[in-house]
């Protein structure tokens, strides 16, 4: 008897098809459904067709339009024959606490009604007056055509012609008739339509109908223009109750809020006067929300506080405006551009208003900060690109990012560091103390004779927070980094920003995301042209910029990150802001590392030539192991410390601050050997050096041999 067997396995192989089963396919909508619910699916899709939707919504925007503009039409009339725009105005003075203007339009209201009543007395007599203007006007008529056809009947000695004046006046009267009749009828059946015609196209340029009505770019918010009235219900339903009943008590006049709407740039300024009991930084607060009620993004509104008292400015972008490029530099286009450190102006970028934006850097220590990746290298080189083009001006330049930000200006600056590690932060703190002593040098010359004129030193460290926060100790038990007094970098920036514009040798940093750490708060307050790139935090913001600049609608922190790149909110009297403005936002030219290198070639075509001193890591001109066997002498072992100050004593310049217990141990590590403890201190052994050295010379006769 034969077994079933089960197979365990999942068979991947599709089924074989009998060809006598019949598959059954069903297909929706068939034919055979009935007749109604086929019509009723047809004229369904019919209805719900997006041609048929804008095709009604067309229809209903169009019928609406008349409807809206007879509204507003009426509405004109009715002000233009009442009080009721000075009773509105009134209200909505005195809504604002405004009680000056209040009065002023009271004052308005009451001349308007004596004059309207003065025309009212006049009508009393005016039926008897015209009637007495109409006959004497007619008698004096007749006789004037007598009169004239009395001379011409005797020049043409024909007393006929007396009445030809006068017949020719009433053939006149009766051809104005015939033409009023003709024309009557067909004035009367177009009359209506061309009065519709009008009425919508009041309410088309109003937009006079509901939102639903509206096409879709409008609906949507996209390119929809500033009005007062939508700055007026953007305010109102802002969520700030002191706002919302001050608007809804001054009616439909809330726009008395409102300076001009004024184009700026890509965008549009306006000036809002609040109502008494709200705050400017009430509606600050409250940006992302009343852009929202702008319909737009909100980076595409800024909030600035200016001089007038209770008013904030609001510059409002196009939609999309601000994402689109602004050009290349002139520095790349104008290849005659030159620089003038006293009086010139470097071209940095544009501001809001599409204006260009130039900056002095005239005697002012500067400061660039922001987050990682946004634009700070590049902004900060623009302006020293610039400033190389003037043949005058010096350069001490730290990059302690080292991946060739700043390699074009060799050639160009006297002093160039190049690298990350803790060697050269300390090169970049004793470039700064070299700076000190310079600035020194220059204030004891100009002690002795007042009229000397310095050439102008810039002093630049990008990346400065790696200096700020350098762990080392130099032998003199002072830190390269921190804030404290006995900070080497910290006390050199700041004696350089106490003293270093009066003899032109300025400090520039950049700086990435700021902490109280990474930069002190003396340091950040010593710079004159403070400007910042996109930040995480209002905090930070303050940091980079200072409390004035941000209390009056500074906001590097609402800026976006990856899509604001080398966007700068700026603070500075170098660069023109605005009238009671802390400071003005910048779009600044990006310039990419070739076309700065062809800069800088122009540059150094304009200087008779500078021979750029680089920087290098010094103990690679000695062997450190072979000194570390030789200061050890015949000791078979000595403490690391003891190692360390033989090393210091053998040469200072290599072995000095940077030499530690660490980096001696890796030295040693490195070629298989290490310091050992001996009773619990950290030694060096004189056979494990020596035994470091053999293994280094086999590992290079092996490598030599291949």
């Amino acid at each position: 008897m034969s077994e079933n067997v089960v197979h365990l396995h999942k068979n991947t192989e599709p089924p074989t098809l009998d060809a006598s089963v019949t598959t059954l396919t069903v297909v929706p909508d068939s034919p055979a459904a009935p007749l109604w619910v086929r019509s009723g699916r047809a004229v369904k899709a019919a209805v719900t067709h997006e041609r048929t939707t804008t095709t009604a919504r067309a229809v209903a925007r169009h019928g609406l339009y008349v409807w809206g503009g007879a509204r507003i039409v009426s509405r004109r009339t009715w002000d233009g024959r009442t009080a009721a725009r000075y009773e509105r105005m009134l209200r909505a003075a005195e809504a604002a606490g405004n009680y000056e203007v209040a009065a002023e339009w009271e004052e308005r209201g009451q001349r308007f009604r004596d004059a309207r009543h003065r025309r009212r007395m006049d009508l009393l007599h005016s039926p008897v007056d015209a009637a007495k203007g109409a006959l004497v006007g007619t008698g004096m008529g007749i006789g004037a055509l007598v009169a004239l056809g009395v001379v011409l009947a005797i020049a043409n000695e024909d007393a006929a012609q007396v009445v030809t004046p006068l017949m020719a006046v009433i053939e006149f009267i009766r051809l104005l008739i015939t033409i009023v009749t003709v024309v009557w009828g067909p004035l009367v059946t177009i009359g209506p339509f061309l009065t519709l015609l009008a009425l919508w196209a009041v309410g088309h340029h109003q937009q006079a109908a509901p939102a639903w009505a509206l096409p879709a770019n409008i609906r949507s918010g996209e390119g929809e223009p500033i009005t007062p009235s939508i700055v007026v219900k953007a305010l109102r339903d802002l969520g700030v109750p002191a706002l919302a009943r001050a608007i809804k008590e001054m009616g439909d006049a809330g726009a008395s809020m409102l300076g001009p709407i004024t184009i700026a740039g890509c965008g549009i300024e306006v000036d809002v006067t609040l109502p008494s009991g709200v705050a400017t930084n009430e509606v600050q607060g409250k940006r992302r929300k009343l852009a929202e009620n702008l319909t737009r993004h909100e980076h595409e509104v800024f909030i600035t506080i200016p001089e007038a008292a209770r008013t904030v400015r609001l510059w409002i972008a196009d939609s999309g405006a601000l994402d689109e490029p602004i050009g290349p530099s002139p520095l790349v286009t104008d290849e005659t551009m030159t620089a003038n450190y006293k009086t010139g102006k470097a071209p940095w970028g544009q501001d809001l208003r599409g204006d260009a934006a130039a900056i002095s850097l005239y005697q002012r220590h500067l400061l660039v900060t922001g987050l990682s990746n946004q634009g700070k290298t590049a902004a900060l080189r623009a302006l020293a690109l610039w400033l190389a083009l003037g043949r005058s001006v010096q350069f001490w330049i730290a990059d302690l990012k080292g991946i060739g930000d700043w390699a074009m200006f060799e050639g160009i600056a006297q002093v160039l560091i190049e690298g990350p590690s803790d060697d050269h932060v300390i090169q970049a703190t004793e470039m700064v103390e070299e700076a000190v002593e310079e600035m020194n040098r220059r204030i004891e010359e100009r002690r002795r004779d007042p009229s000397i004129v310095f050439e102008p030193l810039i002093v630049l460290v990008d990346e400065a927070q790696l200096a700020f926060m350098c762990p080392v100790v130099g032998h003199d038990k002072r830190p390269y980094g921190g804030s404290k007094a006995t900070s080497r970098y910290f006390m050199a920036v700041r004696k350089l920003h106490n003293q270093g514009r009066a003899v032109d040798v300025l400090m520039w940093q950049g700086t990435q995301d700021p902490t109280d750490q990474n930069l002190p708060k003396l340091v950040r307050e010593g710079a004159h042209t403070r400007a910042s790139l996109v930040l995480g935090t209002e905090s930070q913001a303050r940091m980079a910029l200072g409390d004035k600049a941000v209390d009056g609608g500074a906001a590097p922190h609402l800026l976006r990150q990856g899509l604001d790149k080398g966007t700068l909110v700026v603070a500075s009297d170098g660069i023109t802001i605005p009238a009671g403005q802390a400071s003005i936002t910048v779009r600044t030219h990006f310039i990419d590392e070739e076309p700065a290198a062809e800069i800088a070639d122009r540059a150094k075509a304009l200087r008779d030539g500078v021979a750029t001193l680089r920087v290098v890591d010094r103990s690679e001109e000695r062997d450190a192991l072979a000194d570390v066997a030789a200061v050890l002498g015949d000791a078979p072992r000595l403490r690391t410390n003891e190692v360390l100050k033989r090393l210091h004593a053998l040469d200072a310049n290599v072995y000095g601050d940077r030499w530690t217990n660490d980096r001696l141990k890796a030295l040693l590590e490195e070629h298989g050997e290490e310091p050992k403890k001996s009773h619990g201190v950290m030694v060096v052994h004189r056979d494990h050096v020596l035994r470091a050295l053999v293994n280094r010379d086999a590992e290079g006769s092996a490598s030599t041999a291949e």
